[in-house]
C-alpha cells in the first residue's frame, strides 16, 4: 500500500554536476493496471498511484545544452531528441520517476549515461522536425541489446500556458524532483534534479506508432492525458545509494 503522504525529498549531496535543456516536450500518460507495473520493478522500489491507478508515459521532446558543470557544450554531445518511456514509483515513501527507456541518436552519450546513472539508455535511429507549431517526431530503437521500441506521432501545443495547480494530476504527474535507477545487481539510485515549475499547455497528438510498453507486456491504447512545455531549464546532481 502507497502512502497518500509521501516522505519529502531528503537535499541533495554537493553541488550539482550536469546542466541542460528541455525544449519542444510532450507528456503522453496512459493509466494502467498497478499490478502490471509492480511486476517490473526491483524490489524496495514500489509503485506510486493515483485514485488506484498507476501511469506508463511516453516522452518524446529534444535536449540541448547538456554539459557537465563548468564545461562548455560540445556538438552532437550537448544536442539531440530522446524519447522516454517513464512509469512513477516510490522508494521509503519518497517519490520519483522510474525509466524504462530513454531513446537517443548518440551512442557516446548511451555509454555515459548507463555507466555513470545506471540508466537503460539505447542507441536509436530519430527524427524531430517542428514548423507552424506541429512537431513530427519519429524513433527506432537499434541498439543490439536493448528490446526493439518505435514510435512515431505528430503534437502540438493548445490553449494558454499555465503551472498545474498544488495536488492536480497536472502536477502529481510533471512534479517529479527526484529519478530512480538500478545496477545490475539490483543496488538502488537516486538522483536529484532541479527546475522552476514547469510552463505547461494541453496538447493534441497524433500517434501512428508506440510499440514502446510492448516489452511490459502492456498495450498503450486510447486517447493519452496531454501536455506540452516548450523549454525547461534542468539541473541534476550524481546518484547517491538508497537500497
Amino acid at each position: 500500500m502507497i502512502s497518500s503522504d509521501p516522505s519529502p525529498l531528503p537535499p541533495a549531496r554537493g553541488p550539482w554536476v550536469l546542466r541542460m535543456q528541455w525544449h519542444d516536450l510532450c507528456f503522453m500518460h496512459w493509466a494502467v493496471n498497478p499490478d502490471l507495473i509492480a511486476r517490473t520493478l526491483p524490489a524496495g522500489v514500489e509503485v506510486d498511484k493515483r485514485g488506484g491507478r498507476a501511469y506508463l508515459g511516453v516522452v518524446p521532446f529534444r535536449m540541448s545544452g547538456v554539459a557537465p558543470r563548468l564545461t562548455p557544450a560540445v556538438p552532437r554531445l550537448s544536442a539531440f531528441p530522446e524519447l522516454n518511456l517513464r512509469t512513477y514509483v516510490t522508494v521509503d515513501g519518497v517519490p520519483g520517476v522510474w525509466f524504462y527507456s530513454l531513446d537517443i541518436p548518440e551512442a557516446l552519450p548511451v555509454v555515459l549515461a548507463r555507466t555513470f546513472f545506471h540508466l537503460p539508455y539505447s542507441l536509436a535511429q530519430m527524427w524531430m522536425h517542428r514548423e507552424h507549431g506541429v512537431t513530427r517526431y519519429a524513433s527506432a530503437r537499434t541498439q543490439a541489446d536493448a528490446p526493439a521500441g518505435r514510435f512515431a506521432a505528430a503534437y502540438r501545443p493548445v490553449g494558454p500556458e499555465f503551472q498545474a495547480a498544488p495536488g492536480s494530476l497536472d502536477d502529481w504527474l510533471t512534479n517529479r524532483l527526484a529519478l530512480y535507477s538500478a545496477d545490475k545487481t539490483g543496488r538502488v539510485y537516486r538522483g536529484h534534479i532541479q527546475h522552476t515549475p514547469w510552463p505547461l499547455r494541453r496538447a493534441e497528438a497524433e500517434i501512428a506508432e508506440n510499440t514502446l510498453a510492448d516489452r511490459l507486456g502492456i498495450q498503450l491504447e486510447g486517447q493519452p492525458h496531454l501536455l506540452h512545455s516548450e523549454r525547461l531549464d534542468v539541473r541534476a546532481w550524481w546518484l547517491e545509494r538508497v537500497r
